[in-house]
């Protein structure tokens, strides 16, 4: 007896209809039927035999004389033998041999049109659906396509006017179709599967249960940075209509086949040297065949000469989408079928990605030389270009000389691909520290060498100004977080002439589909640390704990405190950091300098020695040598011999948990492990959004979240870094209330949407050892009396309390990675928010998803007003400008922390008073001529010595308006010594004009 037909069905067969008419009246589709259908071998055997017979009719006769009557079944075996040895996609693309014959299962569209035979067996491919397939036993599955026989894709379908969507349909897949079946075994069968509702697609190539892993297939809705996730309305149109009326189209589907799918397979070698292997079925991502099909078609229209920039977020794939056009273009003809590029020129800093080329061409070609690694000269190149060599795979270093070959090379054109990942691993070009500095001329020295040092992006563009009108270069440029001048150089002109990316997958898509998280979300600066922690300390509601009274000791944290710093932040790994992901998590240390970098490590290493913690070891990682303290230290000495090229792999290591890091491992450096990150840095622009976006990967399904402790920036310094990349955030403020948690429980619990006695209820099933089917429907109906609740209000209605739903587990999460919370309504309040969210769909009007928002207000300190770190995505990169960009300087530091400072050392009480003393004092010698030009035209050191005489001649000028704390200074030698070396830097730099 086959599954029966509900009214629910029945709605549901309406979409299944509209897919299926489409397909056949539009896309010239055969519908087959059940009838055609081989269980036992999972194929459409009437379709299959149709083919072989019209396109290979030699062949088959062949087979029929050497096989007699059975030589269906004979032929029917040995493909089923060949699609279990090989794969369903290889066996597609070069066919099979049975008994010393060749059977071609596909044909493919030649690169040109002069071939006739070709075209026509290209012509006779048969695509057909079966609707309602009865694949086995009585088993039914929505809608199957078949290309010549062979299932390729299979799709699940549900409709939202029935009360499901693609949730349930992936649902299904999970737990209704076994990996084991025929039609779903990996590689053999179904290439990919599809859960598709009216509004979204989601797909897998690999059916595991319940671990099945769905990508989304959306389209994205929006522009540039703006954009998100889901799919866009057209008018008359289902949102998902591009699926069957665009993506399964003939010629389209059969493309993808051949150009796009391959089977990935990594291997890996682990600690005990046993070599694992991953196989993995890639198909294409929407934006991915999007991006590559559209260069493709314009390059075809437009031949060579022009730029494209392709701003792809971290998260996108862009290996695999550099590599697939880099094929393609490398045979791309035109509307004449003259090839339109010689060789296409990858340019990257990552020495893994020639290798992969090789790997994943071949998998999708079989053919051999078709990429070629430079590892030696530029005779090399030179040779590589001269013979045609389909694609050149280079270094950054050797870009110029790239350049210099292709301009030189006549009658040619190139394509020159160019990958943004940056070689973060090796540091900066710093010179050595040779001699002893203080922290702040270590971070001086390293700001303006940083300052002066050209990234990767700038090297690349000032060679690209040497050739921008050259017509037989084309350019293709992948990067993230595009500065100014690459947009000037690369970019395409929009309608209202600012220039804009070729093609965007944004930060906010990637984020919204899960393939990034949002480092932003659990972003906060020291003094929300300190403030969070001193409000729990000081309200009785809240258990105390060690932490928070450690940290409220740092009220006044020095900016060049090393022990108070390294406290915190070790302990807050302990508390915090180290029990997420698992017990797996890790952390990084962005310092300012690479002798901060030296004294984190040795303060890091002496703290955890002291406290006698177990299990807790610190990697670090900069350039060079540096002095400090008449020794000379290097990153393999302070890292036990550890080599520079092994410390990433060694980190990945559960030896070790924090890295500390000084101008390395801030870009281009992908460990998902890494959770938290402390800031003790000033961070801009671009290299901001890069240095936190260490944090964004995922891993293993379960990263829900990071935090990132900053010492040094405000808020308002990262949402204007982030803001030209990303539009919109989840944390609205760097100011937090604790308490608001207790007023988001009384109005959630007040709305009588949720009952207490779910929330206790579904408690008790999540925390179950054993998952019976009993305790998951338990758990699963204490979620769906809220659900249903929630499902009768207005759409209004739903988003206020959608919103203030997110806005208590956002502030749970938050408070609880600064202070241990033990309060159980609270914690069980945030599981049952957190799963019943998922329950909740609604389609937020508007660019900007204001329930995606936390609003967190909170008492401020004089002079501040609430701080805001929400992007509004009003901002725009300008250009054009070549070169680093300029530096902002940190603001002085504040006077009361500088007086602080002196009455604990020197166990004083100086006050406001002296406050103003100091800051008369201060003004005077910022305005002293004399000392502006010996600040312009000294060294640190050496203005040290020229400003003594007038500090003290200020002192004396001075002493009559405040005798107490002048003639402390003029009394006390070292009391003196240490205000001087509290101002100085200030003085110096303002005198400097920074």
């Amino acid at each position: 007896m086959l599954s029966t037909i509900t009214p629910a069905k029945l709605k549901e067969n309406a979409f299944q209809q509209l897919i299926k008419e489409y397909l056949i009246k539009e896309n010239d589709y055969v519908e087959s039927s059940n009838l055609n259908y081989d269980k036992y071998h999972a194929l459409d055997t009437e379709m299959l035999f149709e083919f072989l017979e019209t396109t290979q009719k030699k062949t088959m006769k062949e087979l029929k004389n050497i096989y007699g009557p059975e030589y269906k079944q004979k032929i029917v075996k040995r493909l089923n033998e060949e699609l279990a040895r090989r794969s369903m996609i290889d066996v597609i693309k070069h066919g099979i041999k049975d008994y010393g014959k060749k059977l071609d299962l596909a044909y493919f569209k030649p690169p040109t049109d002069f071939n006739e035979k070709l075209n026509k067996l290209y012509n006779q491919n048969i695509f057909s659906v079966i609707d309602e397939l009865n694949y086995q036993d009585e088993k039914r599955i929505d809608v199957v396509l078949f290309l010549n026989g062979l299932p390729i894709i299979t799709m699940e379908l549900k409709n939202q006017d029935t009360g499901q969507d693609y949730k349930n349909a992936i649902y299904q897949y999970k737990n209704d179709r076994s990996p084991n079946e025929k039609l779903f075994r990996f590689k053999q069968r179904s290439i990919v599967n599809f859960a598709v509702d009216k509004d979204e697609v989601y797909m897998t190539t690999e059916l595991n249960g319940k671990d099945t892993f769905f990508l989304p297939f959306n389209k994205g809705k929006g522009r540039g940075k703006s954009k998100r996730a889901g799919n866009p309305e057209v008018d008359g149109k289902l949102k998902t209509h591009y699926l069957w009326e665009n993506i399964f189209k003939k010629d389209q589907l059969l493309e993808i086949l051949q150009k796009f799918v391959f089977i990935d397979l990594e291997e890996d070698i682990d600690e005990q040297g046993d070599l694992h292997k991953d196989e993995k079925l890639i198909f294409p991502r929407y934006h991915q065949l999007d991006v590559v099909s559209k260069i493709l078609r314009d390059v075809k229209e437009k031949k060579a000469g022009h730029k494209y920039l392709i701003q792809h977020s971290a998260g996108s794939g862009k290996t695999y989408s550099i590599t697939w056009l880099a094929h393609r273009l490398s045979s791309l003809h035109d509307r004449d079928n003259n090839p339109i590029f010689s060789s296409v020129i990858v340019v990257t800093d990552r020495v893994s990605l020639d290798q992969q080329l090789q790997e994943t061409i071949y998998q999708i070609d079989h053919k051999l030389g078709v990429v070629a690694p430079i590892k030696k000269d530029s005779h090399q190149l030179a040779d590589e270009l001269n013979s045609g060599t389909n694609i050149i795979i280079s270094t950054i270093q050797k870009f110029p000389f790239i350049l210099d070959k292709v301009t030189d090379t006549k009658d040619k054109n190139f394509a020159i691909v160019i990958d943004e990942a940056h070689s973060s691993t090796s540091g900066k070009n710093i010179l050595a520290l040779k001699e002893s500095l203080s922290l702040e001329e270590a971070a001086e020295l390293d700001r303006r060498a940083e300052m002066n040092s050209d990234d990767v992006e700038d090297k690349i563009n000032k060679e690209l100004m040497r050739v921008q009108s050259l017509d037989s270069l084309s350019f293709f440029g992948f990067t993230a977080t595009p500065k100014s001048s690459t947009l000037e150089l690369f970019g395409s002109t929009n309608q209202v002439g600012k220039r804009e990316p070729f093609h965007v997958y944004s930060m906010r898509q990637a984020i919204e589909e899960g393939f990034i998280l949002d480092v932003l979300e659990n972003y906060m600066t020291y003094k929300t640390y300190y403030r969070v922690n001193k409000k729990i300390e000081d309200d009785p509601e809240f258990e105390k704990s060690r932490t928070s009274k450690e940290i409220a000791r740092f009220v006044s944290l020095h900016p060049h405190n090393i022990s108070q710093k390294t406290e915190i932040m070790i302990e807050h790994f302990r508390d915090k950091t180290m029990h997420k992901i698992g017990g797996e998590a890790k952390a990084m240390l962005v310092t300012s300098s690479r002798l901060h970098a030296v004294r984190y490590k040795k303060a890091f290493d002496k703290y955890i020695k002291d406290k006698g913690y177990k299990n807790l070891k610190s990697l670090v990682a900069f350039s060079g040598t540096v002095k400090d303290d008449g020794f000379e230290y290097t990153e393999p000495k302070m890292n036990d011999g550890i080599t520079e090229s092994e410390t990433a792999k060694e980190f990945d290591k559960d030896e070790y948990q924090i890295l500390l890091v000084a101008n390395k491992y801030q870009t281009g450096f992908d460990q998902p492990k890494l959770h938290t990150m402390f800031v003790d840095k000033r961070l801009r622009g671009v290299n901001a959004v890069q240095t936190l976006s260490r944090l964004n990967r995922p891993y293993k399904g379960i990263k829900e979240d990071t935090f990132v402790l900053d010492f040094v920036n405000e808020a308002d310094d990262i949402k204007n870094a982030f803001e030209p990349y990303y539009d919109v955030t989840r944390l609205d403020s760097d100011n937090i209330n604790p308490n608001e948690m207790y007023t988001l429980y009384d109005e959630i619990m007040d709305s009588m949407l949720i009952n207490k006695d779910d929330i206790d209820d579904f408690a008790q099933c999540y925390y179950e050892n054993d998952s019976t089917e009993e305790i998951i429907a338990a758990g699963d109906n204490a979620l769906s009396h809220s659900a249903d609740r929630i499902r009768n209000l207005s759409k209004e209605d739903k988003l206020e309390f959608r919103s203030k739903m997110k806005r208590f587990i956002n502030l749970y999460n938050l408070v609880l990675q600064v202070h241990p919370i033990k309060d159980a309504d609270l914690h069980k309040m945030n599981i049952y928010l957190r799963f019943l969210l998922k329950r909740i769909d609604i389609e937020t009007p508007g660019n900007v998803d204001i329930s995606d928002k936390v609003v967190l207000e909170y008492y401020q300190l004089e002079n501040k007003g609430q701080q805001n770190i929400g992007l509004i995505g009003e901002e725009e990169l300008t250009g054009p400008s070549l070169g680093s960009g300029s530096y902002h300087e940190e603001e002085k530091e504040y006077l009361s922390v500088i007086i602080e400072r002196l009455n604990e050392k020197f166990q004083t009480d100086f006050s406001e008073s002296a406050k103003v003393a100091t800051e008369q004092m201060t003004n005077k010698l910022k305005n002293d001529d004399d000392l502006k030009k010996r600040a312009q035209a000294n060294s640190l050191e050496d203005f040290k010595i020229a400003v003594k005489k007038k500090f003290t001649d200020t002192v004396v000028e001075s002493y009559n308006e405040n005798t107490e704390f002048y003639g402390k200074i003029l009394n006390d030698k070292d009391f003196k010594e240490q205000l001087m070396e509290l101002i100085i830097i200030d003085l110096y730099r303002s005198l400097n004009g920074e």
